[in-house]
């Protein structure tokens, strides 16, 4: 067997690590979610250390929904899995490049116009990608999030969202990647700094237009009124001199009942973007709760017998507002996001200088089906997405526990400025809003979480109660 492997061809060799690794990647996740899955299974009462902060209702329904969700998990892994393996065995990749060729030549263009067939495959591709994910998104959305509570779409607004970001997508992708390839094709012996310049300028750019001019084509963007909160918000800004420009609340909630806070901006022009499923005053879940509460009251005073809904609270009120931001704004005071910055590029400079390395070797194009040519698009694909896998999956790795490091200080700092016990409390309301599951198996903790668990952050946070 040894000597078998020994004698296989350099390329065959190659495209069988690839395959394998792969393979070795999905059977350990797919090792740790069962880890997780058993813990979902077997935690059905609420540990002592939570009784005060969570009901025995509470954590049965995140149990339920955290096992659907690791189950369907499991099952479109798979599916990804084998999908990749039979693209890879069938020459899918060889294949798509010559009905790309094709249909260029119906358009006059010889394989010398490299670009532009680079440029039907891979709108090819990410046209194929999204078909065949389109059906597991749709069970996702409709039959997981909507059992539990959370979708808020119709399969009408579902498809054109999608549709819509289909099209968004290749308005970026397609100029963005033709200007790469002409920068690789003429730049020279120095062609990876060129590129990597030109992609830290698009991710700058892309940074700085995203959520003026490319967020607001799929969600509503209001200005925060004037008010309580604004004017905290304003103020907590002003105290740790950050460059607050403009507060908006997203209209997150026609999409998911799920909730989030970021900022984004350079220099002097930072802001901040809250969802409105955040804010317990904006909530539309808490306007549709209190009209069902107001119209039983209304029931019992004509002495019908119907009990009253039970008001249930979404969102946080405005002092864990603003502990939350106190916490996020603890990652641009402590750096966080420059030090994430800086992380990206220097990968980023080493990918393209390893690409630059590598791309002349024809036996990492035979091993995938390109025996007469050396596409660079190709090239991009193979060496990124396959030959740096290890890397890829070692880099991944570090980052998560960078990043569990920086929410844990970003907490620390929510709590120098004193709002230890607003941050104790909201983090408990969000976990339970979003039905997070708050005991997690150590390992599968360890290699996914990009945040710590709920425990340890509250106990992280030093004692403090919640109201």
């Amino acid at each position: 067997m040894i000597l078998a492997v020994a004698e296989m061809p350099v390329e065959n060799k190659i495209f069988y690590a690839v395959l394998l690794f792969s393979w070795a990647v999905y059977l350990w996740e797919a090792y740790l979610a069962h880890r997780q899955r058993l813990v979902y299974k077997q935690t059905r009462h609420v540990p002592a250390e939570l009784g005060a902060i969570m009901d025995t209702e509470t954590l049965e329904k995140s149990r339920l929904y955290q096992l659907d969700k690791s189950n369907f998990s499991f099952w479109s892994g798979l599916y990804s899995e084998a999908e990749g393996t039979l693209i890879l065995l069938l020459g899918g990749i060889p294949f798509l490049w010559s009905i790309s060729g094709g249909i260029t030549a119906k358009a006059g263009l010889g394989p010398e116009y490299e670009i532009s067939q680079s440029l039907v495959f891979l709108t090819l591709a990410t046209l194929f990608s999204a078909l065949t994910g389109l059906p597991w998104s749709i069970y996702n959305t409709f039959v997981i999030e909507e059992k539990h509570g959370f979708n808020q779409q119709t399969l009408g607004f579902f498809l054109k969202d999608a549709v819509k970001k289909f099209v968004v997508t290749q308005c970026i992708l397609l100029p963005v990647t033709s200007l790469l390839l002409y920068i690789i094709k003429i730049g020279g012996d120095y062609f990876f700094i060129y590129a990597w310049l030109f992609t830290l300028v698009v991710s700058l750019v892309l940074v700085t237009i995203y959520a003026d001019y490319i967020a607001p084509l799929f969600d509503k963007f209001t200005p925060l009124p004037e008010g309580e909160l604004k004017a905290e918000i304003e103020r907590m800004a002003q105290s740790i001199s950050f460059p607050l420009t403009k507060v908006y609340v997203v209209e997150g909630s026609k999409r998911s009942s799920h909730s989030n806070a970021y900022f984004y901006g350079f220099f002097k022009n930072k802001r901040i973007v809250l969802f409105d499923t955040l804010l317990e005053d904006y909530s539309p879940l808490n306007r549709t709760a209190e009209a069902e509460a107001e119209c039983g009251e209304e029931n019992d005073a004509q002495g019908e017998s119907k009990p009253k809904p039970k008001v249930k609270k979404q969102g946080c009120n405005n002092p864990e507002v603003l502990a939350v931001l106190g916490h996020e704004l603890g990652h641009w005071k402590l750096g966080h996001t420059v030090k994430n910055i800086i992380i990206g590029q220097m990968n980023s400079f080493l990918c393209f200088f390893l690409f630059a390395v590598l791309i002349g070797r024809k036996e990492l194009f035979t091993a995938f089906g390109f025996h007469d040519s050396q596409p660079t698009l190709i090239g991009l694909l193979i060496i990124f997405q396959f030959i740096f896998s290890p890397y890829n999956e070692l880099l991944s790795f570090c980052l998560t526990v960078l990043s569990r490091r920086f929410e844990f200080q970003a907490d620390t700092f929510a709590r120098s400025m004193g709002r230890a016990s607003e941050l104790y409390s909201a983090l408990i309301k969000l976990n339970k809003d979003n039905l997070g599951f708050p005991v997690a198996d150590w390992l599968f903790s360890m290699w996914h979480y990009s945040h710590p668990p709920l425990l340890e952050r509250l106990r992280a946070l030093g004692g403090a109660k919640q109201d």
